[in-house]
């Protein structure tokens, strides 16, 4: 039985980790199986947290196109033992990863969070769903200010952890400004009680 990692390390790119010292390592995780191809509680933790996606797909003819895909925190949900789902918003309608798609249910995301400099790449094969407004209403995230118009399956056939190397950590806007408003409140109370002591020195 071939390794799941199989779906990214073809022929070619095996002689090239031959050539360059690093087949070894990677042979004895494909004696293991390759990359998970199931989905495990750390991945569904992972979502959760994720508010960044890259989708990427590729036409007939093999022409890639990747795009973002974003909403609030855990936007991408899981909808079966191995099948993610996420809505897809009303957007500058060039239609590009939808066409793709028709033509090649090919599909790849990539995870990426920043604030914990970590990131992963699912493999797998997606779908399109316009008809099932039912489906559409449940992916779609609680009060966020978008209008949904169709909905993405994602069925995960392999995917794998990168590790944090030249990840650069960035932190999110609001959690940022969570932090200085708790800051500026700290600061405020300190303030009204370094006042309040200089007070009652004066006094004594």
């Amino acid at each position: 039985m071939m390794p799941a990692s199989d779906i990214a390390f073809t022929p070619t790119v095996k002689a090239l980790q031959a050539e360059r010292g690093s087949r070894a390592s990677y042979a004895k995780m494909e004696e293991q199986g390759g990359f998970r191809t199931t989905i495990t509680e750390d991945l569904v933790e992972f979502l959760a947290g994720v508010d960044t996606a890259y989708l990427a797909t590729s036409n007939a003819a093999g022409q890639p196109y990747a795009q973002h895909r974003g909403g609030p925190n855990g936007f991408i949900r899981v909808v079966g033992a191995r099948t993610l789902a996420f809505a897809d918003y009303a957007g500058n309608k060039q239609y590009v990863s939808t066409g793709n798609l028709a033509d090649n249910d090919k599909a790849f995301l990539f995870l990426m969070d920043y604030a914990h400099r970590r990131r992963i790449k699912i493999w797998g094969r997606a779908r399109v769903v316009s008809d099932d407004p039912a489906l559409i209403a449940t992916l779609m995230p609680e009060h966020y200010r978008a209008r949904p118009e169709q909905a993405i399956l994602f069925d995960v056939e392999a995917w794998d952890v990168n590790c944090p190397q030249h990840i650069p950590k960035k932190l999110d806007a609001a959690a940022v400004a969570a932090a200085a408003s708790h800051l500026e409140s700290r600061i405020a109370e300190l303030e009204a009680e370094n006042a309040a002591l200089k007070s009652q020195i004066k006094r004594a």
